[in-house]
């Protein structure tokens, strides 16, 4: 199963930093930005969420909100934000089912790095898979797309 721009965004619940369940019928009306990220505490990704997290205010601004999700325990991802300064929340994707619905695990069920932008009627604008481990959408292009959202 993939999930493709133009189509309604698979459904999720998921439990994230400071305890709470995040759930994407919480976004209905306004953007959602769903950063799929192998692993915390490695190197790349504390480079991605700091990025995601340094731009958190101009998301807001928008009306927009940015999530992480990868497939570690909620509260590895406490320890993560906390140590390194995420701000945005977390979701514990531990057994890989949202990830799979959105079509970002590779051959060997590993995370691809991804990123979706979903609009406020939770139809999906925007998709991005890296083949590669080692890149990730900038903050920049993405809160373009979000800014393209409310021209339309």
């Amino acid at each position: 199963m993939t999930a493709e721009v133009g189509e309604v965004a698979p459904n999720f619940s998921l439990k994230g930093t400071g305890g709470k369940t995040y759930s994407l019928s919480d976004y209905l009306g306004s953007p959602l930005v769903l950063a799929f990220y192998p692993e915390d505490f490695s190197p790349v990704c504390t480079k991605q969420l700091n990025a995601y997290s340094s731009s958190a205010l101009d998301f807001t601004e928008l009306n927009a909100t940015v999530l992480g999700v990868s497939p570690q325990s909620s509260e590895s991802h406490d320890a993560f934000a906390e140590r390194v300064g995420i701000t945005i929340p977390l979701l514990a994707d531990t057994d890989k089912e949202v990830a799979r619905s959105f079509g970002v695990l590779g051959p060997l069920g590993f995370y691809r790095r991804s990123v979706f932008v979903i609009d406020g009627d939770q139809v999906i604008r925007y998709a991005h898979r890296a083949r590669a481990g080692l890149t990730f959408r900038s903050s920049t292009e993405l809160l373009e797309v979000v800014r393209s959202l409310s021209l339309s």
